[in-house]
């Protein structure tokens, strides 16, 4: 009889997810900070020039940030997997052993860890060891280009909201439309994040609109003080 039983879990999204909320988050910051100080001491278009700017540099910067970061994790990954694929076939009995050890920690009896470790070597020795020696796994496998283009397009998508605002608005009241909008902005993008992840709405929505609104009030008293462009 087959099991109708179902887990819904989250952990396939981690890669592309932490991209996606991190690129949206930072365009909205990012951009809506730049507006806000720019619009302190600025007139219109010099506020969308700087927010265009912003948009182009930040999506480029997170893109090339994500790939280089991630392709060093998906490096030393290949590097381990290699490592390990020798060390089995250099001492097969060793590593063996040293897999029943990680499943007698685990709380199983060493006969019965011995039978599982013995079992698993039989059909896919090297996967045992990656997933359950070095806990590697395929929900969090390093993929630099989906990483990458997460944060770009999530990045552009988050900055052109405070620019749409800035061009809309009134241009006596922009610092106060971008400010006010973007945090509503970023309460959305935390709660879209957690119910995707399946964490705490409250606790996203929370932290993300403090930081951000920390962000934006720094950069503002910065261009009140200096009246330049930030």
């Amino acid at each position: 009889m087959e099991s109708d039983h179902y887990e819904r879990h989250f952990v396939a999204r981690v890669g592309w997810l932490r991209a996606a909320v991190l690129g949206a988050n930072d365009g909205i910051v990012s951009t809506a900070s730049l507006i806000v100080g720019v619009a302190a001491a600025s007139d219109r278009s010099a506020v969308l020039v700087a927010g265009m700017a912003g948009l182009a540099a930040g999506a480029l910067s997170m893109a090339a940030g994500e790939y280089v970061s991630v392709s060093s994790q998906a490096d030393t990954e290949r590097a381990d997997t290699e490592r390990e694929r020798a060390e089995i076939e250099a001492d097969p009995a060793g590593e063996l052993h040293a897999l029943a050890l990680i499943y007698q920690q685990r709380g199983l009896d060493p006969a019965l860890a011995t039978q599982v470790a013995e079992a698993l070597h039989a059909r896919d020795p090297l996967h045992a060891h990656l997933r359950d020696e070095l806990g590697f796994s395929e929900h969090t496998e390093a993929r630099p280009l989906l990483a990458a283009g997460a944060s770009a397009a999530s990045f552009a998508f988050g900055a052109a909201l405070p620019m749409a605002t800035a061009a809309l608005v009134p241009a006596t009241d922009i610092a106060v439309w971008v400010t006010a909008l973007s945090l509503i902005f970023l309460a959305a993008l935390g709660a879209v994040g957690a119910r995707t992840g399946g964490a705490p709405v409250l606790r996203a929505v929370i932290r993300v609109t403090f930081w951000g609104a920390v962000a934006m009030a720094v950069t503002a008293l910065v261009g009140r003080l200096f009246g330049t462009l930030v």
